[in-house]
């Protein structure tokens, strides 16, 4: 892969044989974000467990202390009392089959989360095709499903964000900007890595944390060493 000159230049400024700590794998990103934009920082996490299997599926979401950085768009499915709940909790979008319709027949996708009542559910499911690819489908394991449109709309623009596996057992979520205070981010790393911990599942055997590696959006990952994520 044919790399450009910025980050061949952040590239030599670490050092590939070594785990870094957090905090100082955390720096070196900020160091090695050269673009001309604020770079999202984020977190990828390889897992020794085996995503074909329903008994060692990861999957959950947690609020980041500080957020993620980036303004949220928020659409909700409700009707009646939750649709005005979502609307004066701060939702973005709110409807029903009508937003089904826009966005089957206009390709609509300005917004970044989805949230559900369980009555509305069987609505939603017509877009199972369209959502579920796009990482976008509501999902009670990540509190995007829910009678509590309200708390579910806040916790999402205060910066909760989901964690899944792909299908390489591999985890990757933003945890902040290149512009954070150090601390900020730390503490962010820090409660996701938290939160994939606790969710280890029972049938998970041998390491869990196989790989952590943090990156700016155009920048070098650099390897944290898996036995300090939480300290």
């Amino acid at each position: 892969m044919k790399r450009g000159k910025k980050y061949i230049e952040s590239a030599k400024l670490i050092d590939r044989t070594k785990l870094y700590d957090p905090a100082e794998a955390l720096e070196l990103v900020r160091q090695t974000a050269k673009a001309k934009f604020d770079e999202t920082v984020e977190a990828h996490i390889k897992l020794g467990v085996d995503s074909r299997h329903a008994d060692q599926q990861v999957r959950g979401a947690v609020v980041l202390p500080h957020g993620t950085g980036k303004t949220v768009k928020v659409l909700v499915f409700a009707k009646g009392d939750k649709a005005r709940e979502a609307e004066e909790g701060g939702a973005d979008f709110v409807g029903a089959e009508e937003l089904v319709t826009k966005i089957q027949k206009e390709n609509w996708f300005d917004f970044d989360v989805v949230v559900a009542t369980p009555d509305m559910m069987g609505v939603v499911g017509r877009l199972g095709k369209i959502l579920g690819p796009k990482g976008l489908m509501p999902n009670p394991k990540a509190g995007t499903v829910t009678m509590d449109v309200a708390k579910a709309v806040a916790e999402i623009k205060a910066g909760k964000i989901e964690y899944r596996l792909d299908k390489t057992n591999i985890i990757h979520c933003p945890i902040g900007k290149v512009s954070f205070d150090p601390d900020k981010l730390l503490d962010n790393f820090r409660t996701l890595l938290g939160a994939i911990i606790k969710a280890k599942p029972a049938a998970a055997k041998g390491q869990y944390l196989r790989s952590v590696v943090v990156s700016s959006t155009m920048g070098p990952g650099i390897k944290v060493n898996p036995m300090k994520v939480t300290e």
